[in-house]
């Protein structure tokens, strides 16, 4: 307006000023209800749209943004594991003096990667709504930033820590391992919301100034620094861990932090040695293939290597939108193989199966690897045979698992304790099938032994080869027939003992017995290997039995070499199959280096399918147009729902550049971008929606906004609680993203508003009542939170652990966590419509 020019005003609402009229602000927005609540929506008018309809279609929005910023989440997630997993080389001697070991040891600390890029990555969301917000209003102070802010930060350690402390395998523990780190961001956390106090309340009430919102900014580098020091142990403080177990580096720790005791693949690299004792463990478990084994070899990589709790947020996400996952999918029969592999807690890795020591320890094994049994048959007996070590009473549980067959509707379901006496070599276990008369196929489950929980009952005591045993329901009663599984076996002459599958088939009613002898070929007994005669037999309902022949290596090259088995005389009823003789072959290690190269490549390729970020665009939008990023097999219904909702969005995030450009700083920052982007629109959402709603906005964001960007973070916490052996990555990390929160959410945003301000000659006013009640309302029940998860450290009725422990206090300790949780949701929504003033 012009000075000296008067505005006058008209009865409809409008006024003139000279020539020209205008329409208020109040005339266009009056019976358009929320409309001026956004900054980027709404996008057309929706001045005809019913309020109720406008309030659905918000909410809507609203969720669907929500999985949207998961997404592209997902990806800046891989841009930040790119950026951190840079490593360099250390040198260290070994056994060969002219072959130096190798390792190789991250450059980013992970208290620092895990307080910087990763709380960036995790609260993103939260810190980009609060500055859009500020900058959006022109630098005026709103009550959505701060109140997700706060929001977020009670649902992660209020309810996030509940989940963790509830869902902890039963029987298990979880404890936070480096306690000195958490000690500082916990203090931090506290201190953070404290401070936050003090400048809306008590140092300059309603007002914050420039220097205050310097200091606020300040503590995030404080914090780093502070946290990185308790990494080094530079408070010396000692820590509580094993040094046998640990390398010598100094200040350094290897890239994948695990024991170098008892496992495949050094520094969770696989290699050639690590790989041949694993296939040699793999091929104790009958019928599993190459492929098989380059699945479970996968696995076990991918296990062994330490993981943060950025890619325990990416599998969440990626379980949530039906992408691909970060683990492999094993079948059913495979992650029975793979659970029986890792039947001891507390080893770092799976290990060598145990070697029979029968001055010792007793050994216990199913007789047979596989039987096979009519569905009328009812109950039957399985042999369950103890060797080695008889002068103890020794305790083993025997449990039943499904396949094709399931419990309850195709056989009665066992998990007992079976025990044997001081020289008792054999006891039976009682199984029974349910005939249901109604036609199916074969069906097959599974009987598996474990070792019990007690430490004192597992002493002297050690698993067979064969602990577990896959039964198969039949519709015949005939003695069946005996014959090789294959014509031909190839094995390396250094293998040790050739094992030589005999499999039963059409039938396995009753005891039978077939006779076994090796001819010699171009491999003869005694010199290449121990042959001669045998015996093998099968009792009733048993498929299948092992031909071992020990191998001899002579250490010296020559052609490849073999011999043949044969089986004859069958007795019992059984007769012979189509392939009762089989050739075995003594390849060199030229042959041998060849499969194994091949498995490699197999293995190699199953781990590179399963790393968080992609390499090229072809990968990436390969991923986005395919459901659990093309694993078809193992993709389920949900996974298909998911895809089919989110398909939209992953196809426009495909177009980010993927994290192999530039080290991954190029992802980063388009990513951070595009949440910025988004977050401009959840805002916007937010807000209008709550409008329409008659929600205020400090209640809109501790409810609807937090709880929506906090979901991932509550399925990656969960998943690292039942994954990880410590706490660290399950609820170490919540109070360290709580004070960057703060740090950036607040202390960026209000610098950058108190500089625009103190040009402007004014001060920048915040609303200091409800954001200082939330806020001291949440600092209390932090600081009691806090303090239950260090009580349950220390109480033995809570099993002196952060997680986990006995049923009744877990159950006890997540509920009260939980109503903490909704008393502040509660008496801060009352605040906010002047119920305390």
């Amino acid at each position: 307006m012009e000075i000296g020019v008067e505005a006058i005003p008209e009865d409809d609402g409008s006024y003139t000023i000279g020539n020209l009229s205008y329409i208020s602000k109040n005339a266009v927005y009056g019976d358009y209800k929320c409309a001026d609540r956004g900054l980027l929506l709404p996008l057309w008018s929706e001045y005809t749209w019913p309020e109720e309809l406008r309030a659905f279609l918000y909410f809507l929005g609203l969720l669907y943004c929500f999985l949207g910023v998961a997404i592209i989440a997902d990806i800046f997630m891989g841009a930040i594991e790119k950026i951190t997993s840079k490593t360099r080389k250390v040198y260290l001697t070994s056994e060969k003096e002219d072959e130096p070991e190798i390792i190789e040891v991250r450059i980013w600390s992970d208290a620092v990667a895990n307080l910087t890029l990763m709380a960036l990555g995790s609260s993103a969301p939260e810190i980009l709504l609060s500055i859009i917000e500020i900058v959006g209003n022109d630098f005026e102070a709103g009550d959505l930033g701060p109140g997700t802010i706060v929001g977020s930060a009670a649902f992660n350690l209020f309810v996030i820590s509940a989940v963790c402390v509830m869902f902890i395998p039963k029987g298990e523990i979880r404890r936070i391992k480096d306690i000195k780190v958490f000690a500082v961001t916990a203090v931090f956390s506290v201190v953070a919301y404290l401070w936050l106090l003090l400048i809306v309340v008590a140092i300059s009430p309603g007002v914050v100034e420039i220097w205050e919102a310097v200091v606020t900014l300040a503590m995030f580098p404080s914090l780093v620094l502070i946290a990185w020091l308790a990494e080094k142990n530079f408070f010396g403080v000692p820590n509580k861990t094993d040094t046998s177990k640990q390398i010598e580096l100094g200040n350094f720790q290897p890239a994948d932090k695990f024991l170098r005791e008892r496992q495949y693949f050094r520094d969770g690299r696989l290699d050639r040695d690590g790989l041949v004792a694993f296939i040699k463990e793999v091929k104790n478990y009958p019928g599993l293939t190459d492929e098989d084994a380059a699945v479970l070899a996968a696995s076990k990589l991918v296990e062994s290597q330490s993981h943060s709790r950025m890619w325990y947020r990416v599998g969440a996400v990626r379980s949530m939108t039906g992408g691909r996952k970060t683990q492999p999918q094993l079948s059913c029969k495979l992650k029975e193989v793979y659970s029986a592999m890792n039947e001891h807690p507390e080893a770092p890795t799976v290990g060598e199966v145990p070697q029979v020591q029968p001055h010792k320890n007793a050994v216990i094994d199913f007789h047979s690897a596989s039987c096979a049994v009519m569905e009328n048959i009812g109950k039957f007996q399985v042999a369950i045979c103890r060797t080695g070590r008889m002068d103890s009473m020794i305790s083993v549980r025997v449990e039943t698992i499904d396949g094709t067959a399931t419990v309850d509707q195709d056989y009665i379901g066992i998990n007992k304790i079976v025990t044997f006496e001081p020289n008792e070599r054999e006891k039976f276990i009682e199984v029974e099938i349910i005939n249901d008369n109604q036609w199916e196929p074969d069906e097959e489950f599974f009987l598996k032994l474990s070792m019990l929980m007690d430490p004192e009952k597992r002493e002297g005591v050690q698993l067979g080869r064969i602990s577990i045993m896959e039964i198969t329901i039949l519709n015949d009663d005939e003695p069946g027939m005996v014959m090789f599984q294959k014509r031909g076996f190839l094995v390396k002459e250094s293998i040790g003992n050739a094992v030589i599958p005999v499999i039963r088939k059409n039938g396995a009613d009753g005891e039978i017995t077939v006779k076994w002898r090796s001819i010699d070929k171009s491999a003869l007994h005694g010199r290449d290997f121990q042959g001669g005669e045998g015996l093998l037999v099968f009792k009733h309902t048993e498929t299948l039995q092992n031909i071992e022949i020990p191998i001899i290596d002579d250490m010296t090259p020559e052609k490849d070499e073999h011999f043949e088995v044969e089986l004859f005389d069958p007795e019992g009823g059984a007769k012979l199959g189509q392939i009762n003789r089989t050739a075995v072959t003594i390849t060199n290690d030229d042959d041998f280096n060849s499969f194994l190269s091949n498995m490699m490549k197999m293995t190699n390729a199953n781990v590179h399918a399963m790393q968080v970020h992609h390499e090229t665009y072809l990968s990436q939008v390969k991923d986005a147009l395919n459901v659990n990023g093309g694993d078809i097999e193992n993709a389920s219904g949900m996974d298909y729902v998911l895809h089919f909702l989110t398909f939209g969005w992953k196809i426009i995030f495909a177009l980010v550049p993927p994290p192999s450009f530039l080290g991954g700083w190029l992802c980063f920052f388009v990513s951070l971008a595009v949440i910025g982007l988004l977050t401009a629109i959840i805002g916007d959402l937010a807000a209008i929606f709550g409008c329409l709603v008659g929600l205020k906005d400090p209640v809109t964001a501790i409810t609807f906004v937090a709880l929506g960007t906090s979901l991932p973070d509550t399925f990656a916490s969960k998943a690292a609680a039942m994954q990880e052996k410590h706490a660290d990555n399950a609820v170490g990390n919540v109070t360290g993203s709580n004070s960057v929160n703060v740090f950036l959410g607040l202390g960026l945003p209000w610098f950058l508003a108190a500089v625009v301000h103190a040009y402007r000659g004014k001060p920048f006013q915040v609303g200091s009542t409800g954001l200082g009640f939330s806020v001291g309302l949440f600092t209390g029940l932090c600081v009691l939170t806090i303090g239950i998860l260090m009580l349950r450290r220390v109480l033995t009725v809570c099993g002196k652990a952060e997680l986990g422990g006995p049923p009744v206090s877990r159950y006890i300790s997540g509920a009260i966590m939980i109503s903490i949780w909704m008393i502040y949701v509660l008496l801060s929504s009352l605040q906010a419509y002047g119920y305390f003033g």
